[in-house]
């Protein structure tokens, strides 16, 4: 295959597809979503054999079990994603509205209107839901999509974009509004990073080698975070109960994922008290534990470097360290962390209040645990990804993100004098 020819070819028609997409009305989308969700469940049989290959492949190429892990689809993963297609469906079209209209001393209005990005190349490695999660996105924001999954997933990624264009097809719109790269070949990814008359906009989601690799040679603007080390701080005035629960699911209800805690900061106040049986909980769970001095004093651990501090492990790993108060907490995110999520539990509400405002991540949390860092639970169906940049969109990018806003003028023969 002439990679380059390939990938032009790919980018002209997703280009095409873009301009139909972005004058779609919103009941052909909705319909599309819809189709693509049943689709899902009642072919759930033929993704499991899919993805039972790629779980096989993996094994003999002896991938990490968090690898694995973000590469199985289960059941009620599948379920998820068409859970997900039909929440999509059922939100806001951002596309067309109008906001902020408003009268000039000239008698023009003057206003801004969502409007799609264009076309979004997605690059990602190992969960095959992207594939469904994306293009439902992409679809319902008016873009054309170039999804480029990993080669671990490329039997489940070429199923579920099977069932994506029959969706697309019984909706009557362009099935090159999602295309999925057809090779694994890595040139491909070189040539979607740099194909600046046909893509607007990168998504990369995975590894942070993929990652810093698309920020080195990307020509095109991108939605990314590069990693996600993320905190949860006890607070001296925390409820124990609720401090328990935060701390375990934080940690190990998922090791595998960019919104698990990897670092545990504790009051001086209460570590004593807290620690011991929260650590057991964790020891029986068989996660490694390493810990600054104070908490090695208090509990059996594994002493910490300066690495761990700053480690995004997706794995059972987790660091510990006591500090004296909020400040020394926010002042170890702020040095550490990665602006991804960061979490406090405390019953105070001044500390809760400073928390919120001085920690300067894309999601920070008050007695919740950082696992809430998702598309799909805050209510947007689903996610294209978490961006920690400061512009456009922050946090996990649902619809509004893959839209911008243009200005629009409406007048009645006005003219400038």
């Amino acid at each position: 295959m002439d990679i380059k020819s390939y990938m032009d070819g790919v980018g002209r028609e997703a280009r095409a597809a873009s301009r139909l997409m972005a004058r779609a009305d919103t009941a052909s989308k909705d319909r599309a979503l819809e189709a693509i969700a049943a689709a899902i469940l009642k072919n759930s049989h033929k993704l499991r054999e899919a993805n039972a290959l790629d779980i096989e492949g993996a094994k003999s190429r002896n991938l990490e079990p968090a690898m694995i892990d973000r590469l199985t689809l289960t059941e009620k993963g599948i379920s998820s994603m068409a859970e997900g297609l039909i929440q999509i469906a059922a939100l806001p079209d951002p596309v067309g509205e109008i906001e902020d209209l408003k009268f000039r001393p000239s008698g023009i209005q003057v206003g801004r209107m969502r409007v799609p990005l264009g076309v979004i190349g997605i690059i990602y490695e190992s969960r095959p839901n992207v594939t469904a999660d994306a293009a439902a996105l992409c679809l319902k924001s008016g873009n054309a999509a170039i999804l480029r999954g990993g080669s671990e997933a490329l039997h489940s990624n070429r199923a579920i974009a099977e069932l994506v264009h029959m969706g697309l097809r019984e909706a009557g719109l362009p099935e090159s509004a999602v295309q999925v790269v057809a090779t694994s070949d890595r040139a491909a990814v070189g040539e979607l990073i740099t194909m600046r008359d046909y893509v607007d906009v990168i998504v990369p989601r995975g590894g942070k080698g993929l990652i810093e690799r698309i920020m080195n040679e990307a020509t095109i603007p991108m939605i990314k975070h590069l990693h996600g080390v993320c905190h949860v701080y006890i607070d001296d005035s925390a409820d124990f109960e609720k401090a328990m629960r935060i701390s375990i699911n934080a940690k190990t209800q998922r090791y595998g994922t960019c919104n698990t805690m990897e670092t545990l900061l504790v009051s001086e106040k209460v570590a004593s008290g807290f620690l011991p049986p929260l650590c057991e909980v964790y020891t029986q769970k068989g996660v490694e534990l390493r810990g600054d001095d104070a908490a090695r004093a208090i509990f059996p651990m594994n002493a910490a470097t300066e690495e761990d501090w700053e480690t995004e492990y997706l794995a059972p790993i987790l660091s510990i360290r006591i500090v004296k108060d909020i400040d020394e907490a926010m002042d170890h995110i702020h040095k550490y962390g990665s602006q991804h999520t960061d979490a406090i539990v405390t019953e105070d509400y001044s500390k809760a209040r400073r928390f919120l405002r001085e920690v300067d991540s894309s999601s920070v949390m008050v007695n919740a645990s950082t696992r809430f860092a998702d598309g799909f639970e805050y209510g947007l169906g689903a996610e294209i990804g978490i961006s920690t940049d400061k512009i456009h969109a922050r946090g996990p990018v649902g619809l509004e993100g893959l839209t911008s806003r243009k200005y629009v003028v409406l007048g009645d023969g006005q003219v400038r004098s």
